[in-house]
């Protein structure tokens, strides 16, 4: 289940990628399949050794794209361990609500983006997370490890990537179906995985995950721009004498 539309990231093969807070990887799973050459990192070691893992079946049964390469490195989010402008492309996915202080995170992605590279940033839409925070205390508990510890809207997410020095452009909603589920955890209590309810629609998801039918894809596809559980937004660091305005969102 892929968050970044890779189109709108522009990722070429050979291109250095770093999965910020990869978690169990499935961007840079897609990443590898391209051919890029990816650095995977988060801050859980056992995140990022069912990471390798899967690193290694992919190159076992020869899915890494042409020129593709994946290591893991842990890491903390406020203090990437690369040199400035290190990287072509960068994808941090459902991180920065997690993060005390994200602008010190968005600081450090930017610099160890390359001038003209580009970067995907998703957080969870405002709607759907702000349902989610308004039914359940449990589902984000800021003082809990790994809780959400933010709302963001998407103009103040652009404002935060500005005020790091990158230009934000297009932007768009992901995972309309996710939403509803999530809703639906939260009423019944978000660690209540075994609710009648709860297993149906997880069936459901994973039949759409697995399958991709017509039908649910046209669905969430019209739903995302008013439900969409995820925002993304894609920037670019400018380089020498590039104008520093925000292109027109896609």
């Amino acid at each position: 289940m892929l968050t970044v539309d890779y189109d709108r990231l522009e990722l070429e093969p050979g291109d250095l990628i770093l999965d910020m807070g990869c978690g169990a990887g499935r961007h840079a799973f897609e990443s590898l399949r391209r051919g890029a050459r990816v650095i995977a990192l988060d801050y859980s070691f056992e995140e990022l050794e069912e990471v390798h893992t899967l690193f290694w079946a992919m190159e076992a049964e020869g899915e890494i794209g042409p020129a593709g390469d994946g290591i893991c490195v842990q890491g903390d989010a406020l203090r990437l361990p690369f040199a400035d402008g290190t990287f072509d492309k960068i994808i941090c996915s459902e991180v920065l609500e997690h993060i005390g202080d994200d602008g010190g995170a968005i600081r450090e992605l930017t610099r160890v983006l390359k001038p003209g590279g580009t970067i995907a940033v998703t957080v969870p839409a405002w709607l759907a997370e702000k349902m989610c925070w308004w039914l359940s205390a449990e589902y984000h508990a800021p003082l809990a490890p790994g809780g959400h510890v933010r709302v963001y809207t998407e103009e103040q997410l652009r404002e935060r990537l500005r005020d790091a020095g990158l230009t934000p452009g297009g932007s768009h909603h992901a995972h309309a179906l996710h939403a509803p589920y999530w809703w639906l955890r939260c009423t019944v209590g978000p660690t209540n995985d075994t609710h009648p309810l709860v297993k149906a629609y997880h069936s459901l998801l994973v039949w759409d995950i697995t399958k991709s039918p017509f039908v649910t894809r046209v669905t969430e596809r019209v739903l995302n721009p008013w439900i969409g559980k995820s925002v993304v937004v894609y920037s670019t660091k400018p380089g020498p004498g590039s104008e520093e305005v925000e292109r027109v969102a896609a």
